[in-house]
């Protein structure tokens, strides 16, 4: 197996190059025939060889847990992944066993923690139905199975004993990261756990609505062709999706932008020979940020990438040109699509099964705060296109065409010339980046005038505009 210690080669290559991109198909073509059971013959020789139970142990962390397992099943699963996690991280010195594959490593990580936010949503609506007082009875018992501080711990826990941010960190510094791996670090099982826990974490906060920690959890690993975790499918999937994600609720939509088309042309590239069941998955997440871009063009129009906006006028032609419009019949559409393409947030706390009504679904939350953002620029589409034909308007005039108050108008003026300066994230920290203006058209407020400028738009097609207009009226 290729990247036997974890952590992939430098390359010298530019990291956009087509040859870059063939390197990440070649290994993704790798990871389907182990997907798809090539390298089983490996696995059981390695079993054959190996008395001790943990192995089958390691091998059965990675798999998928039945949909429609019981809640005994799901208490049994936490017990299994306690244990295992324990005696890797409080064994005395670091477990000597060498992982299948760092395929496998991803695995765990994301079983674990699909496990952990499939269990936390089912005991929501255990506890939101209150129709069911058995089961509710064994969940009230055992707030702790599944509890998010069990399942960050074992998290920031592998990334410290693997040292693998401090290995990561020399990396980057073009240094040698054996130097600061220590003991447990130095062993491929440590560092691969340790590498996709990072990952991991970018999941688990984003799920718990700190979009902030979320990117922050990120900023030793470098988001580009390079990282290991592009080696893995699902792993270079879910890290876009979940950055994505979380700068979109951060109003940062051009950064949000990027992520999601970086990623939707990776698929599109690959998928002459997706053909396993991971792929199924891929495919509906790949919808999803379909319907995310959607969104986030409405706010911030842009150039998209011509096989991204092929694909988006095929899924979402109609509820596209909805959005663009802007005003109240835009806000049906930005619900269903925010509904169809968000994460399953979770609460990190325990629901209260003896008061149903004060348990608060996370959804719907994060769907009312968002929805809070859309009303405040609904009309920016319609505002826009009255501002495009004038270089200076009466505020009140404005007001009259758009049938609000002016000093409301001026408020929603104001407000969105502020929104219109973004971070641009750069190449340092997820969180930070250039101050730049993200709209293709600037105004200032002078009294109740507006001066709009003329260096975004174009006088000559203004100029245009305004000739063809008044011959249609002569």
């Amino acid at each position: 197996m290729s990247y036997q210690t974890g952590l992939a080669p430098a390359r010298a290559l530019d990291d956009d190059s087509d040859v870059e991109e063939e390197a990440l198909v070649a290994d993704y073509k790798e990871q389907v025939q182990y997907s798809e059971g090539g390298l089983e013959e490996l696995d059981q020789a390695t079993l054959a060889q190996q008395a001790d139970d943990l192995q089958s142990r390691l091998v059965q962390a990675a798999q998928p847990l039945d949909f429609q397992a019981t809640l005994e099943t799901k208490f049994q699963s936490y017990d299994n992944y306690c244990g295992l996690f324990h005696y890797i991280l409080n064994s005395e010195g670091p477990v000597d066993l060498e992982p299948p594959s760092y395929y496998w490593a991803w695995d765990v990580i994301d079983e674990f923690i699909y496990q952990f936010n499939t269990f936390c949503s089912y005991r929501a609506r255990i506890a939101r139905q209150a129709n069911n007082e058995e089961e509710a009875q064994v969940l009230r018992d055992n707030p702790n199975t599944w509890g998010c501080y069990s399942v960050l711990n074992v998290l920031y826990s592998l990334i410290q004993k693997s040292q693998i941010t401090e290995q990561l960190t020399a990396m980057r510094r073009n240094e040698d990261p054996a130097a600061v791996a220590g003991p447990y670090g130095s062993k491929n099982l440590y560092r691969m756990l340790g590498y996709f826990s990072i990952i991991g974490l970018l999941r688990i906060h984003c799920l718990l609505g700190d979009f902030s920690l979320a990117l922050k959890t990120l900023d030793d690993i470098e988001l580009n062709k390079k990282a290991m975790f592009a080696r893995v499918m699902a792993a270079h999937f879910t890290t876009y999706y979940y950055v994505g994600f979380s700068y979109m609720m951060m109003r940062r939509y051009a950064d949000a932008i990027r992520m999601f088309s970086h990623i939707l042309v990776y698929v599109s590239r690959t998928k002459n020979f997706q053909k396993n069941t991971q792929y199924d998955s891929i495919t509906k997440k790949n919808d999803q940020m379909l319907a995310l871009i959607a969104i986030c063009v409405a706010f911030h129009p842009t150039r998209l990438d011509d096989t991204i906006h092929t694909a988006l006028r095929e899924k979402y032609g109609d509820q596209l040109l909805k959005l663009q419009r802007g005003g109240p019949d835009s806000l049906p559409v930005f619900e269903e699509l925010f509904r169809i393409a968000c994460p399953k947030f979770i609460s990190p706390v325990p629901p209260d099964f003896d008061r149903p009504e004060v348990n608060v679904d996370p959804i719907e939350h994060h769907l009312s705060v968002f929805m809070e953002e859309v009303k405040t620029n609904m009309w920016s589409p319609t505002v826009k296109s009255y501002l495009r034909l004038y270089t200076t308007m009466d505020l009140k005039k404005l007001a009259g065409f758009l049938d609000v108050q002016p000093e409301e108008l001026r408020s929603w003026l104001l407000v969105n010339k502020q929104r219109t300066k973004q971070l641009r994230w750069t190449d340092a920290g997820l969180l930070e980046g250039e101050l730049s203006n993200t709209s293709d058209l600037d105004y200032a407020l002078q009294g109740d005038l507006i001066h709009i400028s003329e260096a975004k738009m174009g006088r000559k097609l203004v100029d245009w505009y305004l000739r063809n207009l008044s011959r249609t009226y002569a």
